[in-house]
């Protein structure tokens, strides 16, 4: 060990020591964010090679000692205030919950520690390992539903061209030999961010020229998408010519991971045809090796402000925590007012898949005509990473729930208090396998209450909830779902929006007094 360190140039063992302490310190304040990343690469498939990622970097950075030995470490101007933004964004991020926003801020800190320590000349040379490390933030999950869509828009198109009739709903489709969905395993997500992160890694070792690089991950992003709609479609295919026999269970899974790696393969060899020669080691220009004695007189008071930029955010949350309502939640009942009555029992036994709300209500009700209609509210207090209100993991239908499906989504336009509210829409179904449109249906329509306000978009509620917590009114908000029973009739539809927004003209003002009364404080 001493011999290792006795390796290292004397003017790089301070700069060194000064950077692996701040990068200490980081992963040390901001523990709960790096902790839950290496919790995502644990239970993730499609994270897993996060816990790689670092190890390459540091491999890459130890393939370049050579040109970095001359170098003179020195901190870099302003790099602090790049850190001061990283550190906003992780602010906002925990302000909100955004695992994403925290998670990527964290690395923004990890990497902008090294110009903030050893300077922008050496952080050019490091460009590409420390943006590498990027790949090992666990984000695309955003991109899961368009590339759902995207598989099920050429899955179906295919197996027409191919001449099997197929009945579509959603991302479930019917054909005359059974029912396939397109679940989150179909999206190809796995696939895109395994081609790319080596992709990169590859064009980067391979090309010296940028438009090499580019054109290689440019085809490491299109490969993946094309190879996985057809692996669905052939997947299906094998699934209908043998009679649903094989490619239907885990063997189908296998197939795809097949596929996929072929592909890929055929990819990596093309791509290595053109791979450049590597170029001799420059030696290092006389003269390099500047200002020796710097290190005899490093800066440690310019890290001062790195590591205030680093405890900033904790000691603002902090602050903000100190008004924090910690009370358990007793959530009021909205009263029901006539021409509406309470009913014995909700409408369905449908309900939505909400995660770890601090407490719950699921009603019923019915109008003067004797409509059914339900109400449920799921209700958050003290919201933290595993118990937030608004998240991807709060739907309305599990993807692989075995009775109920979402078969249609959009968005209404309706009137809440007045005021114009835009709701996300959609038509639940139960399955009933062979059976097209059997079972029964719901129209539901979902929103948000945050900060004593109504709205639809995550985004307005995560800032509505963040300037909940900054006003002192705390995080409390709800997710508020009313939904009623859809006939076979052709206007079916249309009646049923009528019949939920009669119920928000009658009891909207019932309702949002309830929930007032649950927050407390008004």
């Amino acid at each position: 060990m001493t011999g290792s360190i006795r390796s290292i140039p004397a003017h790089w063992r301070r700069p060194l020591a000064a950077l692996v302490l701040l990068q200490a310190v980081i992963l040390a304040i901001y523990w709960h964010s790096a902790w839950g990343m290496v919790m995502i690469w644990a239970r993730s498939d499609t994270y897993a090679h996060g816990f790689v990622v670092p190890l390459i970097s540091l491999w890459l950075v130890w393939r370049q000692r050579p040109a970095l030995a001359p170098m003179v470490p020195r901190p870099g101007r302003l790099a602090w205030l790049l850190m001061a933004g990283a550190a906003a964004l992780w602010l906002a991020g925990d302000l909100v919950s955004v695992n994403a926003a925290t998670q990527l801020a964290l690395m923004m800190l990890i990497v902008l520690s090294v110009p903030a320590v050893l300077g922008w000349r050496i952080a050019r040379a490091l460009a590409f390992p420390l943006g590498f490390l990027f790949f090992a933030v666990p984000i695309g999950d955003f991109l899961m539903p368009r590339l759902m869509e995207w598989t099920a828009d050429f899955t179906v198109l295919a197996l027409r061209v191919s001449g099997i009739p197929v009945y579509r709903e959603g991302l479930q489709f019917i054909i005359p030999s059974g029912t396939w969905s397109v679940v989150e395993a179909c999206s190809g997500i796995r696939y895109l961010i395994a081609s790319v992160t080596v992709g990169c890694l590859f064009a980067y070792l391979s090309y010296h020229s940028m438009r090499k690089r580019m054109v290689f991950i440019g085809v490491a992003i299109v490969v993946p998408l094309v190879a996985n709609w057809l692996r669905a479609y052939l997947i299906v295919m094998l699934g209908h010519f043998s009679g649903n026999t094989i490619a239907t269970g885990v063997d189908h899974l296998i197939y795809g991971w097949l596929f996929f790696g072929l592909v890929i393969g055929i990819m990596f060899l093309i791509g290595a045809r053109w791979v450049d020669p590597t170029p001799p080691l420059k030696a290092p220009a006389p003269g390099s090796l500047v200002e020796t004695s710097y290190s005899n007189r490093w800066p440690w008071f310019a890290l001062s402000l790195p590591f205030v930029v680093v405890l900033a955010p904790h000691a603002v949350l902090a602050i903000m925590n100190l008004g924090t309502k910690t009370a358990p939640v007793q959530l009021a009942r909205p009263i029901v007012a006539a021409p509406w009555h309470a009913a014995a029992m909700p409408p369905s036994t449908w309900v939505p898949a909400f995660q770890n709300a601090s407490a719950e209500l699921h009603m019923g009700l019915t109008d003067a005509q004797g409509r059914p209609l339900g109400l449920h509210v799921s209700y958050y207090r003290q919201q933290n990473y595993e118990r937030k209100l608004v998240s991807s993991e709060n739907v309305l239908v599990r993807s692989l729930d075995p009775v109920w499906a979402r078969v249609a989504s959009g968005s209404a336009n309706v009137q809440m208090q007045g005021k114009a509210l835009r709701v996300d829409s959609a038509v639940i179904r139960q399955h009933a396998r062979g059976m097209v449109g059997a079972g029964e249906r719901l129209l539901a329509w979902r929103f948000y209450w945050v900060h004593g306000t109504f709205t639809a978009s995550d985004y307005a509620g995560k800032i509505q909830g963040a300037l909940g917590r900054i006003s002192g009114w705390g995080d409390d908000g709800a997710n508020i779902v009313v939904y009623t029973p859809l006939s076979d009739v052709k206007e079916a539809e249309a009646d049923a929006s009528a019949l939920l927004q009669s119920y928000l003209d009658s009891q909207g003002d019932a309702l949002t007094q309830a929930l007032r009364q649950t927050r407390g404080r008004d």
